[in-house]
């Protein structure tokens, strides 16, 4: 299992930013996240696990896996919007796995040189195809591309963490975006203290 990586340098950067952070990452301790190098295979699961409970995505993945062996652009684009579909996905989410593998097989997308781009245009480029937004985006710029920065505004569970962190009945945007700034340029390993936040009772 590959990890998002971060070290004693992010965390002692992010502590002498924010005492109450710091309250938390030391009583939660490390957080181990898994992540997804495969930028096309992270792209195509995500879309699998789009509006459904983790479990059937999880099964649906399983029978992806099993049907097509590995997901990779070429061994996609032999396969019908039909056979994709009988894996237990909409025609819809089908059409989208298609959209995607056909524009990287035609390098209108062009999934290396996302890696020397800045978080903006990477997100601006991801979030142009058709199954994938700005959370998306955002969610495969930390869990297959790694980038150091992210605190995404469109995730329910970061914006619950932080209300609950620094003690918020709501939160507005500029106020986040103040947090967003705070936590730069390590917000990645932030977001996932946030999320460890919010899951607790």
């Amino acid at each position: 299992m590959i990890i998002f990586e971060y070290g004693e340098k992010e965390i002692n950067y992010l502590k002498k930013k924010d005492k109450r952070l710091a309250e938390a990452i030391d009583r939660i301790g490390r957080i181990e996240r898994e992540v997804m190098p495969d930028l096309f295979t992270s792209l195509i699961r995500s879309i699998v696990a789009q509006q459904i409970s983790s479990k059937a995505a999880s099964t649906v993945w399983n029978r992806i896996m099993e049907r097509f062996g590995e997901v990779t652009p070429e061994r996609l684009a032999k396969v019908s919007i039909e056979e994709i579909q009988q894996c237990g996905i909409s025609t819809r989410k089908a059409g989208y796995i298609k959209g995607i593998t056909e524009a990287v097989i035609s390098r209108e997308l062009n999934l290396e040189e996302l890696f020397e781009l800045p978080d903006d245009e990477v997100c601006k480029r991801l979030s142009s195809l058709n199954g994938i937004g700005v959370w998306t985006a955002e969610m495969l710029m930390i869990f297959s591309m790694q980038r150091p920065n992210i605190v995404s505004w469109g995730d329910l569970a970061i914006r619950r963490g932080m209300m609950m962190l620094y003690h918020h009945k709501e939160l507005t945007k500029e106020r986040f975006e103040k947090y967003r700034k705070r936590y730069s340029p390590y917000g990645s390993v932030a977001s996932l203290y946030l999320w460890a936040i919010s899951a607790e009772k």
